[in-house]
C-alpha cells in the first residue's frame, strides 16, 4: 500500500532504473550549474552591498567571500565536466550528491539572508525578500533536471521566507509572502511537467535509438543464416584492415563458394537449398568459434570469413582445408543426406594486397582459380597469381582492340564412329593469332573473355567461319560448335546465333551446339529458353564435358538434348582407373536407355580406345586419330578414313 510518507520517499528518490536517463540528466544540469552559481554569487554580492553600511563585516565580506569560493570551486568543477560523458553509476552519484549539496546551499544562504534582516530599514529588507524569492526562481530553473533538488530548495527557502514573512505582521511582507507562495506553486508545476516531459523524451530517443539499432543489426545480418551479412563483412574487413596496418600485423581473408549447391535446390526445392545454407553456417560456426574468425554470408551460396593476426600463410591455409574437410561430410536434411563440398580462395595482407578491396578481390581470383584447378580445397593468392592477373588483363585489352574476323581462325577435330570406321562430325575450335601477342592457346584467352563478357564478340566471326567450311562438306558430316553461357544470355544474344545460321547456307539439322552446364546456372529459365529456340530451327543440343558439373543429371531431363559428351578427364588412363570406368559405364548406359548419342572426348592411346569400345562407346574423339586440323586439311582426311582400324569394334 502506497503510504504518504512512502510516496514522499519515492518522490524525493532519484530513480536509478534507467541508465540512459541518468546520463541525460547529469549532462543536461552540469551546463546548467555554473550559470546558477553565477547568480548566487552575484544576487549575494548584491544584497550584500546594500547592507555594507548597516550589518557587521563578516555578514557583508567573510561570509559573501566564503560563499563565492566555494561556488567558485563548484563552477570549475562543472565547467570541466561539461564534455564528460559518465558512466551511470558516475551520473547516479553526481546527481545524490547535487540533492545532498541543495539541501546544505540552501539553508545556508536562508540562514544568511535572515542575519541580515534586522539590520537596515524597509527598503534593505525588501531587498532580502527579492533576493530569497529572485534566487529560488532561478535555482529552480536551473535544477529542473534533479526534481527532487528543485523541490528541496523550493521548500527550504521560500518555505521558510513565506512563513517569516508572513508572522512580521506588516501587510506589504504578507502580500509578496503570498505571492511568492502562488508563484512558487506554478514554478513547481511548470517544473514538474518540464521533468515529465524531458523523461519522455528521453524515453523516445531510447525507443528510437533501439529501433535504430535494430534496423542497423537486421542491416548487417544475414535473415537467413544469422550470420553477419555482405555489408557488415565489409565493414568488418575495413575496420580490421587499419588496425593491422596500425599494429603491422598480417590479415588474411577467405571466400567460400559451395560446390554442388544448385543442384539442392533444383532437385529439392528451394526450402531445402534454404536448410542447407544453415546446416552450413552452423557447421562452420561450430567448428570454428574457437578461432579468431569474423564468418561472413556474402549472398547466395558465398560465404567468407576474416582472421586477423595470422601467423603464417602454412596456418590459414590448413585452417581453409579443414573448412574444406568440413563441408565434405554429409548434411542430414529432412528430404535427403546431401553431399557437397566448398572451395575457398584466400589472400593475406600485406602480401600482394595494399588495401582491403583488392585483398578481397585476390582472394575472389584464387577462388576462381582454385574451382578450375582443383575445386573443394583451399587455394592461396601468390605472385603466380599476379603474373597471370597481368598477362590475362594484357590478353583482354588486345581482345577488345583486335580484329577478330582476321585474327580468329577455326581448326576442326573429328568425331569417329568406330562402329563404321567413319567420321560423322567435326568439332570446330577456335585459334587466335594475335597481331600483338602471336599465337595464344584457347584455354588462354576463352576463359578470359567469358569473364570480361566479350566472349559474344568472339562466337561471331568464329561461327561464320565455321559455317562456311562446312557448307563444303559431304552431307552426313555434322558440325559441332560451341556456345557460352553469355551466348544463351538473352533473346537478343540467340537471335543473332539464330540469324548467322540462317543465312549461312549450312543445314540447321546438321548443326550441334554444345553448352555447358554452367549456361544454367545464373538464368536457368533464359537459357532453356534460348535453347528451345535453336532446338526449333533444327539444330542438335549437346551437353559438353558432362560428369564434371554437379547438375549434369538434372540437365538430362529438363533440357531438349540429343547428344552429351563424356569429359576427357575420365579417359585419361581408363584401364587403371576403376572410378573413371564405372562412371563412363553408367553414362552410356544412360544415354542409351535416354536415346542420346554419347561422345567420349580425349582418347589419346589404343589402350584407351580399346576399354572404351569394350564399355560400348561408339562416338569418339580425340589425338588417336587426329589433332585438330585446318580447313584444307578435312577434305584429304575425309578421302582417306577408310585407313581407320577397324580393330576398334564394339565387343560388349
Amino acid at each position: 500500500m502506497n503510504t504518504p510518507l512512502k510516496l514522499l520517499l519515492e518522490f524525493v528518490k532519484i530513480p536509478d532504473h534507467n541508465p540512459d536517463l541518468l546520463i541525460a540528466k547529469y549532462r543536461a544540469f552540469c551546463r546548467q550549474m555554473p550559470i546558477m552559481y553565477f547568480i548566487l554569487i552575484s544576487s549575494t554580492w548584491a544584497l550584500a552591498a546594500t547592507h555594507l553600511s548597516v550589518a557587521p563585516v563578516w555578514l557583508t565580506i567573510v561570509v559573501p567571500m566564503i560563499f563565492s569560493i566555494i561556488s567558485a570551486i563548484r563552477v570549475a568543477f562543472w565547467w570541466k565536466s561539461r564534455k564528460v560523458i559518465p558512466t551511470a553509476r558516475e551520473a547516479f552519484a553526481s546527481l545524490k550528491r547535487t540533492q545532498r549539496l541543495s539541501v546544505g546551499i540552501s539553508i545556508a544562504f536562508t540562514l544568511w539572508s535572515f542575519l541580515l534582516y534586522p539590520y537596515g530599514d524597509a527598503y534593505q529588507q525588501s531587498h532580502i525578500a527579492f533576493y530569497m524569492a529572485i534566487t529560488v526562481i532561478s535555482c529552480i530553473f536551473c535544477l529542473m533536471h534533479v526534481r527532487s533538488a528543485a523541490f528541496f530548495v523550493a521548500v527550504i527557502v521560500n518555505g521558510t521566507f513565506i512563513v517569516f514573512f508572513a508572522w512580521t505582521g506588516q501587510a506589504t511582507f504578507i502580500a509578496i509572502a503570498v505571492n511568492i507562495l502562488l508563484v512558487s506553486f506554478g514554478m513547481l508545476a511548470v517544473l514538474t511537467v518540464n521533468y515529465r516531459n524531458f523523461e519522455k523524451m528521453i524515453s523516445a530517443q531510447q525507443q528510437t535509438q533501439a529501433l535504430s539499432n535494430e534496423n542497423l543489426r537486421l542491416a548487417n545480418i544475414d535473415s537467413l543464416t544469422g550470420l553477419p551479412n555482405r555489408r557488415a563483412f565489409f565493414n568488418h574487413l575495413t575496420e580490421a584492415f587499419q588496425l593491422a596496418i596500425e599494429n603491422e600485423t598480417r590479415l588474411a581473408i577467405g571466400v567460400i563458394d559451395l560446390d554442388g549447391f544448385k543442384p539442392v535446390n533444383d532437385l529439392y526445392g528451394h526450402s531445402s537449398g534454404d536448410r542447407l545454407l544453415i546446416e552450413v553456417s552452423d557447421r562452420l560456426t561450430r567448428n570454428f568459434a574457437a578461432t579468431d574468425l569474423f564468418l561472413a554470408r556474402l549472398g547466395g551460396d558465398e560465404f567468407a570469413f576474416v582472421i586477423s593476426d595470422v601467423a603464417c600463410d602454412r596456418n590459414i591455409v590448413s585452417e581453409g582445408d579443414r573448412m574444406c574437410d568440413q563441408l565434405r561430410s554429409p548434411f542430414n536434411l529432412p528430404d535427403a543426406t546431401i553431399m557437397i563440398s566448398g572451395s575457398i580462395g584466400i589472400a593475406v595482407f600485406p602480401d600482394l594486397a595494399s588495401s582491403p578491396e583488392e585483398l578481397f578481390d585476390r582472394a575472389d581470383y584464387a577462388l576462381y582459380h582454385g574451382k578450375r584447378q582443383k575445386r573443394g580445397n583451399s587455394t592461396l593468392f601468390t605472385a603466380r597469381h599476379v603474373a597471370e592477373i597481368h598477362r590475362d588483363a594484357r590478353i583482354e585489352q588486345t581482345l577488345k582492340q583486335a580484329d577478330l574476323m582476321a585474327e580468329l581462325s577455326v581448326v576442326f577435330q573429328p568425331i569417329i564412329d568406330v562402329s563404321l570406321n567413319k567420321t560423322t562430325g567435326f568439332e570446330a575450335l577456335a585459334r587466335w593469332n594475335s597481331s600483338v601477342l602471336g599465337h595464344m592457346s584457347p584455354a588462354q584467352f576463352i576463359p578470359i573473355a567469358e569473364r570480361a563478357g566479350i566472349i559474344g564478340s568472339l562466337t561471331k566471326p568464329l561461327l561464320k567461319k565455321a559455317l562456311e567450311a562446312a557448307r563444303k562438306w559431304p552431307d552426313a558430316v555434322r558440325l559441332s560448335f560451341n556456345l557460352s553461357a553469355q551466348d544463351l544470355s538473352s533473346p537478343e544474344a540467340v537471335m543473332t546465333i539464330i540469324a548467322i545460321i540462317e543465312t549461312s547456307g549450312f543445314d540447321a539439322s546438321r548443326l550441334d551446339l554444345e553448352i555447358t552446364e554452367t549456361a544454367f546456372i545464373h538464368d536457368t529459365r533464359q537459357a532453356r529458353q534460348s535453347v528451345d529456340l535453336l532446338k526449333q530451327i533444327g539444330c542438335g543440343i549437346s551437353l559438353d564435358d558432362f560428369g564434371t558439373g554437379y547438375s549434369s543429371l538434372t540437365s538430362l531431363h529438363s533440357l531438349p538434348l540429343t547428344k552429351i559428351k563424356i569429359d576427357h578427364s575420365f579417359v585419361r588412363g581408363i584401364q587403371n582407373n576403376p572410378a573413371s570406368e564405372k562412371i563412363v559405364r553408367s553414362v552410356l548406359t544412360l544415354s542409351r536407355e535416354m536415346g542420346l548419342d554419347a561422345i567420349v572426348e580425349g582418347v589419346e592411346t589404343e589402350e584407351e580406345m580399346a576399354f572404351i569400345t569394350h564399355l560400348g562407346g561408339n562416338l569418339v574423339q580425340g589425338y588417336l586419330f587426329s589433332r585438330p586440323m585446318k580447313e584444307s586439311a578435312i577434305s584429304d582426311f575425309l578421302a582417306s578414313e577408310t585407313e581407320i582400324q577397324p580393330s576398334y569394334h564394339r565387343t560388349a
